[in-house]
């Protein structure tokens, strides 16, 4: 029988859903994403991989940069070898552990454990896979690992793992959707950054800075910031002012 999430577990769940539902780029969406998955999967660091793979691409992962050149470059080589890769690239990707598919001694025999996992503290790993829309190569999806070093997942892990993947599949086919074909910046006319036009887009939505600094992962003080230094650039005094000009500029 498999164990369900205890009731902080299913508001972590809930606290994911409401992020998914509100999201309106995969950009701004992953900074806020990955500390909560990471949360409702407790480990000690998570990976995001978009397939197909594109070169040269950044690998996401929590903490950042957890993968070094030397050891990404050993994951590729691998990668054809390993059961759990196999899993979530050719099989049906649902959550699984690594100790599902092997025991823990064919797990130290692997050239990537040796090189990759063990390195990183990645001695029991939860895996799962989705499809994520539409990229510039066509039809993607997403693999996201959860590894810790000490113990392994149990039920409830896979559990909410289970019942968060069709809900993070949804909402990043409908974001790809959304997204259209490649366009110029449409602030690189006036200054805007990037993050501050992504904290601008909320702004003109209605959101607080707390809701802001919510969805964006940053703290409300950041947000501030980032307005203090939009608001010249659009010729703005306050809140209000900056979204009205903000929006007139976004266009329907």
């Amino acid at each position: 029988m498999t164990a369900a999430p205890g009731e902080a577990g299913l508001r972590r769940i809930l606290a994911v859903v409401d992020l998914l539902i509100d999201a309106v780029d995969e950009e701004t969406l992953l900074p806020a994403l990955l500390p909560l998955l990471l949360r409702t999967v407790p480990g000690d660091s998570l990976v995001w991989s978009v397939r197909p793979f594109v070169p040269g691409a950044p690998l996401v992962s929590l903490p950042e940069h957890l993968l070094s050149p030397e050891e990404l470059a050993a994951f590729a080589a691998h990668r054809a070898r390993d059961p759990l890769v196999a899993h979530t690239t050719v099989g049906s990707g649902v959550p699984m552990r690594r100790s599902d598919l092997q025991t823990r001694a064919a797990t130290r025999r692997l050239d990537a454990y040796a090189e990759v996992y063990r390195p990183i503290g990645a001695e029991y790993q939860l895996a799962m896979a989705f499809p994520a829309g539409r990229g510039p190569r066509g039809p993607r999806s997403v693999c996201v690992a959860v590894n810790r070093s000490t113990r392994d997942f149990d039920d409830a892990d896979l559990e909410a793992a289970a019942l968060l993947r069709s809900r993070l599949s949804h909402a990043l086919v409908r974001l790809s959707t959304q997204a259209g074909p490649a366009t110029p910046p449409r602030d690189a006319a006036d200054g805007v950054t990037p993050r501050e036009a992504a904290v601008l887009d909320l702004l003109a939505r209605g959101l607080t800075d707390r809701q802001i600094s919510h969805r964006l992962g940053v703290s409300p003080r950041t947000v501030d910031k980032h307005l203090e230094h939009a608001y010249p650039k659009l010729g703005a005094h306050g809140r209000v002012e900056a979204a009205t000009r903000w929006l007139r500029r976004r266009g329907p």
